[in-house]
């Protein structure tokens, strides 16, 4: 007799755009290679195509908080602040889908205190962790088949302790349908 004054709510975000691809304002320079000669576009439909683009980004309720508050992963496998946005592009009778997930890091870490930037630290062994971080992968790979993982931490200052603890667990899990790739953007800034 409730359900009347229960809201169903997700947290995330959509949006829906319509574009139109005017091949006829780009120069010839820009449809081609010096190699290639001028070529007049076709498209199989029309000239100017329509692509309809939707992002939806969807947060988990689980492990949800403040940055700095909520971090690395918990018993079950579920990661802090872990959100999925899947891009679609429909064209041509056709939609394509790519998922990005994102996440903290899936071993138990944490930052004390309330100024800005605190420094991480571990707060379970390497052995405790193998458990939970299995769960995460386990449940991705059961969602999505194959994972690329991009670890962004700071593979030289104070998150090297976590990028370490990471690309620890990820030899030790072992899976052939993950491929690790670390990429410190603090060196390419």
């Amino acid at each position: 007799e409730v359900d009347f004054w229960i809201i169903p709510i997700i947290q995330g975000f959509v949006q829906i755009e319509e574009l139109v691809v005017n091949y006829s304002e780009a120069s010839d320079d820009d449809k081609s290679s010096p190699e290639t000669p001028p070529q007049e576009s076709t498209c199989v439909d029309d000239v100017h195509p329509t692509f309809l683009v939707a992002l939806i980004s969807r947060r988990s309720r689980h492990r949800a908080g403040m940055r700095y508050k909520r971090r690395g992963v918990d018993k079950n496998g579920n990661v802090a602040n872990y959100v999925e946005t899947e891009q679609l592009i429909h064209v041509h009778n056709h939609t394509l889908s790519f998922i990005q997930t994102r996440g903290s890091v899936p071993v138990f870490w944490s930052q004390v205190g309330y100024r800005y930037n605190p420094r991480p630290r571990l707060d379970k062994s390497e052995n405790e962790t193998v458990s939970c971080f299995r769960a995460h992968f386990e449940e991705q790979l059961k969602n999505y088949k194959k994972q690329v993982i991009i670890n962004l931490v700071d593979q030289t200052g104070r998150e090297k302790i976590i990028g370490d603890a990471y690309l620890k667990q990820v030899l030790l899990y072992n899976n052939a349908n993950l491929t690790y790739v670390s990429f410190d953007f603090h060196e390419h800034w």
